[in-house]
């Protein structure tokens, strides 16, 4: 597994508009700590894999075959990490507080992709965002911030 993550990070770096490896790894740990709020109710839909596609193609401008690469990487990562410390912890080092936000507004979003959030959703991100030291008012307004877009009720908060 090692070798299929440094060949990512080689080619990745071989393209044009590639960035500095950190921010490689950045991509990898957001991506993997996104992949756990898709995989948390034990059913990944369709509509989540392109929510999630897309989130990585705004965020970090890849190409398809990137995010394609990063995404089975992160999959692969958050099968086989025993726990979310070097996710969380690079995340920690190099995102801001405000940046460790949006990240939890990520994952509401990614929650929100089937149409619902599933209660073991609802507590990974709650978990998540303990781990990366979101307060708890930013977290419910991460949540609020993104039912308001997408037209639901505060009474679902």
């Amino acid at each position: 597994m090692l070798d299929s993550i440094q060949q990512f990070f080689q080619r990745a770096l071989a393209e044009p508009e590639a960035r500095e490896d950190r921010g490689l790894t950045l991509e990898l740990a957001t991506a993997a700590l996104l992949c756990e709020v898709m995989r948390a109710d034990y059913a990944t839909s369709e509509a989540e894999l392109a929510t999630l596609r897309r989130m990585l193609v705004e965020r970090y401008h890849l190409s398809d075959a990137a995010v394609d690469e990063l995404m089975a990487l992160a999959r692969r990562e958050v099968e086989e990490a025993v726990d979310h410390y070097q996710f969380v912890s690079l995340i920690k080092q190099h995102y801001g507080y405000a940046q460790r936000c949006e990240l939890v507004q990520l994952m509401w979003q990614l929650a929100w992709a089937d149409g619902s959030i599933d209660p073991l959703e609802e507590h990974r991100i709650r978990r998540l965002a303990d781990l990366l030291h979101v307060g708890h008012s930013d977290f419910i307004l991460a949540k609020l911030t993104v039912q308001e877009a997408r037209g639901t009720g505060k009474d679902q908060a």
